[in-house]
């Protein structure tokens, strides 16, 4: 797409039909890296988000936010449930939505690692962090969307097209047990040995 098309949609905020597209994922991971490199903690990040996504076209503001449920879809599993139970002392539903959420604001280095063996956010333990979970994460598309166009994201979403919506997740069976310490000593070693009391 031509640089005058590009500035030329970013000028039309309503005009836009529901999607199924997300952003580039190369796009999506700098967004990410620049958030993190320009803010200090959370609050801070979060209106970075929101700030920037403005500056996009609502398609691509839609786009980041399937992208996000994406990198979710992909990393709900048995075994990174576990470290989010870990981390957090306790991990219901709602809580491993956002724990995931945060794991995807760390960066991509920290995502892939993450989803490849979660232990590895070992690296990401903070003295001075309470839970790790960044709720506000998942809205921030949604927020910048009504801020931008004065209306609901989900409206513009292709919900027959776009299969990797929460509603969509896989079943899976559980490797560890909550009463069973050990099982979970076994798929998040260091995590474990940090952190479990």
């Amino acid at each position: 797409m031509s640089f005058f098309r590009r500035l030329f949609n970013r000028y039309n905020s309503n005009s836009i039909a529901k999607t199924s597209q997300m952003l580039n994922e190369d796009y999506f991971w700098k967004i990410i890296d620049d958030s993190l490199s320009k803010t200090n903690d959370q609050d801070e990040q979060k209106e970075y988000f929101i700030k920037y996504l403005k500056t996009l076209t609502p398609a691509e503001i839609v786009g980041f936010r399937l992208r996000t449920d994406k990198l979710l879809y992909d990393t709900y599993n048995s075994e990174m449930w576990c470290a989010g139970y870990i981390m957090n002392g306790g991990c219901s539903d709602d809580s491993f939505q956002y724990f995931r959420n945060w794991v995807i604001s760390r960066g991509k280095g920290v995502y892939y690692k993450a989803k490849q063996n979660p232990d590895s956010l070992i690296a990401e333990i903070n003295e001075d962090t309470e839970f790790y979970d960044f709720e506000d994460f998942w809205y921030v598309a949604l927020d910048a969307f009504k801020n931008k166009t004065g209306k609901d994201l989900y409206d513009f979403i292709d919900e027959e097209k776009f299969k990797f919506g929460e509603g969509n997740y896989l079943n899976f069976d559980f490797t560890w047990e909550e009463e069973n310490p050990d099982s979970m000593r076994a798929i998040c070693p260091k995590l474990f040995a940090k952190m479990w009391k």
